[in-house]
């Protein structure tokens, strides 16, 4: 069985700003605290095309094992290993970003897309951020009855860690407004 969800959030923010915010997730020191389930990130290959003036990223993301603490010591990992590819094309305003893991497959199979673009009501000031995340746990004989219950709990995991993500990204847009307001004056 396959779990998504998809939301949509307006950032009060211009697309520049929260692109920016976006790149600084998860290597601001004060977040740490709130993406208490990031353990390390790591850029693997960053390429800026010239002919289109999109930029391509792919970072390597470690992270606390989704799941409840049984499952983590049923499958004897505690980290799984994901890989984000970003597309940022400056012209149409677009960020792009594609994140599933590429540890525990035979278990679990994550994969998150989140898209930011001018809102088209207010494109200048503010930005919609658009989230699809699908969720497939895959049963193992011990614990297939309990599988949509694992998956229950995954959804509900990666919901909070959502929650915490646009929080620290209105934190960080906050900090960049203010940033570039002391500039200006």
């Amino acid at each position: 069985m396959v779990r998504a969800y998809s939301l949509e959030h307006t950032y009060k923010h211009p697309w520049e700003r929260v692109t920016a915010a976006s790149w600084r997730k998860f290597s601001d020191p004060e977040n740490k605290r709130a993406l208490t389930h990031i353990l390390e990130v790591d850029t693997l290959s960053h390429n800026l095309e010239p002919s289109s003036g999109k930029l391509y990223t792919t970072r390597a993301i470690t992270i606390h094992a989704p799941g409840p603490w049984f499952v983590r010591k049923i499958i004897g990992q505690d980290m799984c290993h994901c890989v984000e590819s970003t597309v940022v094309d400056a012209r149409t305003r677009s960020m792009q970003l594609a994140t599933r893991n590429i540890s525990l497959q035979k278990f679990i199979e994550v994969e998150e897309k989140i898209r930011y673009d001018p809102h088209p009501d207010n494109p200048k000031g503010w930005t919609l951020c658009r989230q699809e995340t699908s969720i497939k746990i895959k049963p193992f004989s011990a614990l297939a009855s309990m599988a949509e219950k694992i998956e229950q709990k995954c959804v509900e995991r990666f919901q909070n860690n959502s929650v915490k993500g646009r929080e620290v990204m209105e934190r960080i847009c906050k900090y960049l407004e203010a940033e570039s307001r002391s500039i200006s004056a």
